[in-house]
């Protein structure tokens, strides 16, 4: 890496190695588990560069654990200033993190949004095998500001690996399919084992294969029991998110096995588990929905979610 891209911050403590990458959107670039160093997200499609407001998330290197703040997909919303343009997954991805304290084991970050008048902030520690991330965002306006939130860490998968969901969830809503293959905007799946668009039987939570070109974005209400779950065979390694489904009341799930970027040669092979405040991708529409976060200026939200990586036989 060169220039700007080259500043790192690296947390460890005997059972995790964490690498943020604050000067380029705050991201988590790796999760490895110690002590044979194994990669738990998405890596790098593209070479890390700087990332340009209003640039898609299809042309940066795709990858790691990235915050899609206020909005999920690109729109124009309505707000008491006039009309703001959203870009593609939200501001914070686009935008120099400032350090503002640090440790072995911890570091607080945050940036300031353009797009809408958003102060957001995290704090990323590791205890054990567990890797909590703390979330507060500020309205910095002077007036009523709107949002929606999404974690968005790519998981790294295999096929034969697993997604595990609490029992509870029994319905998805797909958001999008690659190539129909779940059917339009608002089809309803049962999970896990539904009957894709032309009528074959499909197992949702098992992964696929590269070749496969999937890509499949579907949205569950979270569940009660407030975790969500990748099993990683070859690992033998359980991936598991905590969080309180009444502060993230739905579960977003991006299910990619080579489906994605259509642009692009070197394609995803990923799972991302996202916890998330509002069901559906655009802000524009969960405001018209009554369906986003409302802040009032000088107020603050907050919220986390915690990754916990144990064994499994």
């Amino acid at each position: 890496m060169e220039g700007s891209m080259s500043t790192t911050t690296v947390l460890e403590n005997g059972y995790l190695r964490v690498t943020v990458m604050p000067e380029l959107g705050g991201k988590i670039s790796s999760i490895q588990t110690l002590p044979n160093g194994d990669e738990l997200l998405q890596q790098p499609l593209l070479p890390y560069a700087p990332r340009i407001p209003f640039m898609r998330f299809d042309d940066s290197d795709a990858s790691g654990w990235d915050e899609c703040l206020p909005s999920v997909a690109a729109c124009d919303v309505t707000t008491p200033s006039g009309t703001a343009s959203v870009p593609d997954h939200g501001d914070f991805w686009q935008v120099a993190w400032t350090v503002d304290a640090q440790s072995q084991t911890s570091v607080t970050l945050s940036a300031d949004g353009f797009s809408l008048p958003l102060r957001f902030s995290k704090t990323i520690g590791l205890e054990n095998n567990r890797l909590r991330v703390s979330y507060n965002v500020e309205n910095t306006g002077a007036n009523l500001a709107k949002y929606v939130w999404s974690a968005h860490p790519l998981f790294a998968v295999e096929s034969g690996d697993s997604i595990s969901l609490p029992a509870s969830v029994k319905e998805v809503v797909v958001e999008g399919s690659g190539g129909g293959r779940l059917g339009v905007h608002g089809s309803r799946h049962f999970w896990p084992k539904t009957k894709l668009a032309n009528g074959t039987l499909c197992d949702l939570s098992m992964a696929g294969a590269i070749s496969d070109g999937i890509g499949d974005k579907l949205f569950a209400t979270a569940p009660s029991e407030g975790w969500c779950a990748l099993v990683r065979t070859r690992l033998k390694q359980r991936i598991e998110l905590h969080f309180d489904a009444a502060e993230l009341p739905y579960l977003g799930l991006w299910i990619c096995y080579g489906g994605w970027p259509e642009n692009r040669s070197n394609r995803q092979q990923c799972v991302a588990l996202e916890p998330c405040s509002a069901e559906g991708d655009s802000l524009a529409i969960a405001a018209k929905e009554d369906r986003a976060r409302s802040i009032a200026p000088g107020s603050k939200d907050r919220w986390s979610v915690e990754l916990r990586v144990t064994r499994v036989s």
